[in-house]
């Protein structure tokens, strides 16, 4: 009934058409490389009318909503990952039925992800800018700056459609990875003047530099650059491990492989999905505030200060374990509880838990040696396996964010995991792409033509 209601809805909606054909590798990288440098020319667009008095409410989230604070995207993905969480609770709560893996139910949900992220970008443009967040320069320009920075969030809605459909990995990741590394590249480099120091360098490596020719070497400007490089080669070593099972092809005598099995089996979803749900909570607790009902705590110059808004603001040095450990440890059970509970629905809803995968293999003619050749089989071994691999990869991922975070990383840690696991994946798929199209003979065996 309510897949039908929608579907008048969806048709007022414009559509990036999908392509009719397999996308050659050469065309996917130049739509990836469009998107990307229209993304970096929307985020130096500022926005008309906004006061010198804006406070960046979301500043240590910044990184992983990959919007620029004060242009026209500084919403950045936040309206549609909060848009996917909605859908990922209603769906794998069972609340609403959807199965994802009939290509008509998986156009519903796409169609009202879209929607939902649609009227997310405006409710967000309209708190941000009516609780003072995002305050114009005079009163007659509130609903001016709430359209620009409302058509900029849409924007970034089909920018993503785009790059999902024509080009590498998606646009939510694209941007995330983009966004965090001019913040690397600006923050270790930077040889102009800090605004707070003249004739002091702003980045981390250049101010070291600088501290040392004057005799007073400072080594703590390191440990930001340093948590980067920890942070990579941590995600990196992660992302190799993985449990692979042995499969052989029954209709080909000796012919044998392994399915493997990522111990990130979830990838970065959930770090994402957790970020934007604490934004949320951000978001609410100012509303409620400004309201003169401030239920989940007091936000003063853009810091909770008390509430649950504070225990669930990301602690962005590792200071605070001393100073306030009970934020730090609600923080870390809320935050890590989050990142599993966004694995499991996230394996689920992607058709990679165990009922689908042993429904993919089973239909290839797989089969495992020394077991018999039937779906059940298939089914009972990948349940050994894949609800532990899930687990234990959200909780990884989540206490790797949190950790990162207590550093003051560079692009914040969560950033960093979150663009060191899109990086590798974006190698992944465009070393895969360059593959086929070198091979055509290999793509057609694998069904990719």
């Amino acid at each position: 009934m309510l897949k039908e209601m929608l579907q008048p809805i969806f048709s007022l909606i414009p559509q990036v058409k999908s392509p009719t054909y397999r996308v050659p590798f050469k065309e996917k990288l130049k739509w990836t490389g469009i998107i990307l440098i229209l993304y970096f020319l929307l985020g130096q667009i500022t926005l008309f009318g906004l006061s010198t008095n804006a406070v960046d409410y979301f500043g240590q989230l910044r990184a992983v909503m990959a919007g620029n604070f004060g242009s026209i995207i500084t919403l950045g993905i936040g309206p549609i990952v909060s848009a996917s969480i909605i859908l990922q609770l209603l769906v794998g709560g069972k609340i609403w039925r959807l199965d994802l893996s009939r290509p008509e139910d998986k156009a519903v949900f796409q169609g009202t992800q879209k929607v939902l992220a649609i009227i997310f970008t405006l409710f967000e443009a309209i708190v941000l800018v009516l609780t003072g967040a995002l305050s114009p320069s005079s009163p007659e320009l509130t609903w001016i700056l709430v359209l620009q920075i409302t058509i900029g969030g849409i924007l970034i809605i089909f920018m993503d459609e785009v790059v999902s459909k024509w080009g590498f990995g998606s646009g939510v990741g694209l941007f995330i990875a983009a966004g965090v590394a001019q913040q690397i590249i600006v923050g270790s480099l930077n040889v102009l003047s800090s605004p707070t120091s003249p004739g002091v360098p702003a980045g981390a490596i250049p101010h070291f530099i600088y501290s040392l020719t004057s005799g007073s070497p400072n080594f703590d400007l390191l440990i930001p650059v340093l948590a980067v490089v920890v942070v990579f080669l941590v995600v990196v070593y992660a992302e190799s491990m993985r449990v692979e099972i042995p499969l052989s092809y029954g209709g080909v005598k000796g012919a044998r492989g392994k399915y493997p099995l990522k111990f990130i089996y979830a990838s970065n979803m959930p770090v994402i999905l957790t970020s934007a749900l604490l934004l949320n909570v951000q978001l609410f607790a100012n509303l409620f505030q400004k309201l003169g009902h401030p239920i989940l705590g007091t936000i003063s110059n853009g810091r909770a200060i008390n509430g649950v808004a504070y225990f669930l603001s990301t602690p962005s040095t590792y200071t605070v374990i001393f100073t306030d450990p009970l934020k730090v440890l609600i923080y870390a059970v809320v935050f890590i509880g989050s990142c599993i509970l966004f694995a499991w629905l996230w394996v689920e809803l992607s058709g990679i838990g165990p009922k689908q995968v042993s429904k993919q293999l089973y239909d290839m003619g797989m089969q495992i040696p020394g077991f018999r050749s039937s779906r059940a089989q298939f089914e009972k071994i990948m349940s050994r396996y894949i609800p532990a691999i899930t687990v234990l990869g959200g909780a990884f991922v989540g206490l790797l964010a949190f950790g990162a975070d207590l550093t003051g990383a560079l692009g914040g840690g969560t950033g960093v995991l979150l663009t060191v696991g899109i990086v590798y994946r974006l190698y992944e798929e465009i070393a895969q792409e360059q593959l086929m199209d070198m091979h055509p003979m290999l793509r057609k065996f694998l069904g990719n033509e």
